[in-house]
This record gives C-alpha cells, sequence and structure tokens, in this order.
C-alpha cells in the first residue's frame, strides 16, 4: 500500500447523554471548548488531516446524540466505520454502566466486522471532583475487553489527542489489513480447482 496515498478513515463517538462527545470532537479538531451545553441531536461531521506513520489521514468524525429516544436514529450512522470511540463520564456512574450497551449495539450493527473492531474508551471529566467512576473500575472493564483506556478531559485538553490518535493508529492498521488481503484475493493467477476435463 502506498503510504504517500491519503485515507479516509470514518471515526464514530458513542455514548450516554451529556458525556463530553461534542466537547471531545472539538476540543481534538479546533482545540476550544464550550461551557454551554447543547444536545446532539442524530449527528455532526468534523474532519481532520492528521499523519499515522507517515500516512496521511482525513478523520471524518461523526459526533452522535446520545439521548436514547435518537438511539435506533444514532446506530444508523454506525454503518461504514472503521474506528469506534466509546465515552462516558466519570462523574456519571450510569453512563459507565451504559457502556456495555453502546459497544454491543455497536458491534452487532458494523457486521461483517469481528470483535477486535478498532475502539478506544474515553472516561471524560477528570477534571471534576466528584468522581463516580474510579480509575482502577474502568481500567478493568476495558482491560478484560482488550480496549484501550484513557481518562480525558475535554475542558483541560487532557489525554484527548493522544486518544484520538491511538484510535486513529488502530483503523490505519486495520483497514491496511483489509486492503492487502483484499489485494492478495483478489490477484490469484492460479485456480484452486484443476479444470474439468471436457469430453468433446
Amino acid at each position: 500500500m502506498d503510504a504517500s496515498k491519503k485515507v479516509d478513515l470514518k471515526i464514530i463517538i458513542i455514548g450516554a447523554l451529556g458525556v463530553g462527545k461534542t466537547s471531545l470532537l472539538h476540543q481534538y479538531v479546533h482545540k476550544t471548548f464550550y461551557e454551554d451545553y447543547r444536545t446532539t441531536l442524530g449527528a455532526s461531521i468534523l474532519t481532520k488531516v492528521v499523519a499515522v506513520d507517515n500516512t496521511p489521514l482525513k478523520l471524518q468524525i461523526w459526533d452522535t446524540g446520545g439521548q436514547e429516544r435518537f438511539r435506533s436514529m444514532v446506530s444508523t450512522f454506525y454503518k461504514g466505520s472503521d474506528g469506534c470511540m466509546l465515552a462516558f463520564d466519570v462523574t456519571d456512574r450510569e453512563s459507565f454502566e451504559a457502556l456495555d450497551n453502546w459497544r454491543d449495539d455497536f458491534l452487532e450493527k458494523v457486521i461483517p466486522r469481528e470483535q477486535d473492531f478498532p475502539m478506544v474508551v474515553l472516561g471524560n471529566k477528570i477534571d471534576i471532583c466528584d468522581r463516580q467512576v474510579p480509575k482502577e473500575t474502568a481500567a478493568a472493564w476495558c482491560k478484560e475487553k482488550d480496549i484501550p483506556y484513557f481518562e480525558v478531559s475535554a475542558k483541560n485538553n487532557i489525554n484527548v489527542a493522544e486518544a484520538f490518535e491511538t484510535l486513529a493508529k488502530q483503523a490505519l492498521t486495520t483497514y491496511k489489513g483489509i486492503f492487502e488481503s483484499y489485494l492478495t484475493d483478489s490477484i490469484k493467477l492460479t485456480p484452486n480447482d484443476k479444470p474439468k476435463k471436457s469430453c468433446c
């Protein structure tokens, strides 16, 4: 695969209402944080061009609404994703407990992908003292599922870029693997089956 060729990757951020998905995205793309809170209805999309392992990437990042009533609509945005960011709020235990449902719903809808789909988990709002989810609890959940875990703050820009870049690397590796196997499968020049003998 040509490393200088730009690769387009779709990244989706999912999680419960109010965990800071939009703030994380704006911090990563624009280096800004807005105090005023607005619920995302459906999805909004921002793009960012980055280089990972000398490969230029155009990340198309989908920010989804976390409201339960929009859940079925949000799941339609999963299709074609190359990476998934699961976000929860460390000051909201319920948002952490909902991670299993968000993850399962996502993996169910991105068939025919395998279980080791490129994914990271973000525990947001570590800048707030009123913590309800201990770091050890979140890290243990992620270790059990073999998903990288990041403690982040969209407000103070702590670990935000690192989380996005880790996911971009995972997604690129998977993309290259699929691309290589597609090329290998489509360039077989010797037939697998012996030709059938003709009687005429």
